[in-house]
């Protein structure tokens, strides 16, 4: 980081007039663990999975747009479809807990952990175990793209019902307010909204989930997808990679992640502030500046995708700028 800092302050500009580029560079650069770091390999990790607690009625999406969202994506009709071809990343879209069996296809992976969570309304989301092997799923997800070649890793979702979990998620894991924590999803009337934090609430006084074992609380009320998605981003920084998050539902695997593995921090790049409530409170709460804010609140890893383009021109310009010396510019003082 010293060495890419000491490169930033010779190229051809004013010394930090590219702001939060040379930041975002110099921290790639210790990330990597080169003075030089490089982008080239970009991949999306789309997880999808489906949540009991939709029996609530806690949107206004039935359970089975998952599965047609899954078959868009395979057709390449979704927003990260649009945007990852945009920016030449790839995506890794993975069936973690789809309430139905999809049709078999070359570009999905299935690691499906249940035919959806139970309703955290009622009961636990899903066993200890389960917990595990969904943050298990993720890691090995990672090294298995690793070998295919990876400077850079996203996270992105979709799950009906997976706003509801990332809140309960969220006031477990910080002990904030379940109000504070819980927005409007796919939007929620005011009487839709206040029904959705009371489901929140009966999560929490009927699961009881501990904030100091990050597992319990994914058992208790989270999401398959958002325990993969843990695991993405452990296993990703275990490779010394930098990890865009993306919005409310990336949050909440990173902070489970984080409970898992505080240094994770480090490896950590907030893609966007979602429009969700609570987002920002959620960034915040993990000390990570979100890089955009573009009133975003699709998921699917939309927001991460635009940011992983911002990494690499952030490493771009670093690499590619000439120095002073290399252009015969006179150094100001």
């Amino acid at each position: 980081m010293a060495a890419a800092r000491a490169r930033q302050d010779t190229l051809t500009k004013p010394a930090g007039s590219l702001g939060r580029l040379e930041e975002l560079s110099i921290l790639i650069a210790g990330i990597q663990g080169k003075a030089r770091p490089s982008i080239e390999n970009k991949a999306m990790f789309t997880m999808a999975a489906d949540h009991g607690v939709v029996v609530e009625r806690v949107g206004n999406w039935p359970q089975e747009v998952t599965v047609q969202m899954v078959e868009n994506f395979l057709r390449g009709g979704a927003g990260i479809n649009v945007l990852a071809r945009q920016t030449g990343t790839r995506i890794i879209l993975v069936d973690m807990g789809v309430a139905s069996d999809l049709k078999p296809h070359p570009q999905l992976i299935v690691r499906k952990i249940g035919h959806a969570t139970g309703n955290i309304c009622r009961g636990p989301a899903m066993t200890a175990e389960q917990a595990v092997q969904a943050i298990k799923a993720g890691i090995d997800i990672v090294n298995g793209e690793v070998k295919k070649g990876l400077d850079i890793a996203g996270t992105g979702d979709m799950g009906i019902g997976n706003t509801t979990a990332s809140s309960a998620v969220f006031a477990a894991m910080t002990g904030l307010p379940v109000e504070k924590v819980t927005g409007r999803g796919t939007g929620l009337t005011d009487e839709q909204l206040a029904h959705k934090v009371d489901c929140v609430r009966r999560a929490l006084e009927s699961n009881k989930p501990d904030r100091s074992n990050p597992v319990d609380v994914l058992a208790k009320v989270g999401g398959f997808e958002i325990g993969g998605l843990a695991g993405v981003m452990l296993g990703a920084a275990a490779q010394r990679l930098p990890v865009v998050i993306d919005g409310f539902i990336s949050g909440a695997a990173a902070l489970i992640a984080l409970g898992l593995a505080p240094p994770l921090k480090d490896y950590l790049i907030a893609g966007h502030v979602s429009a969700e409530a609570g987002h920002a409170a959620m960034l915040q709460y993990m000390g990570l500046k979100p890089l955009l804010n573009l009133e975003m609140r699709l998921g699917e890893g939309t927001g991460a995708a635009l940011c992983i383009f911002i990494a690499e021109a952030a490493v771009r310009t670093l690499n590619e700028m000439a120095t002073f010396g290399e252009a015969g510019v006179t150094e100001g003082e």
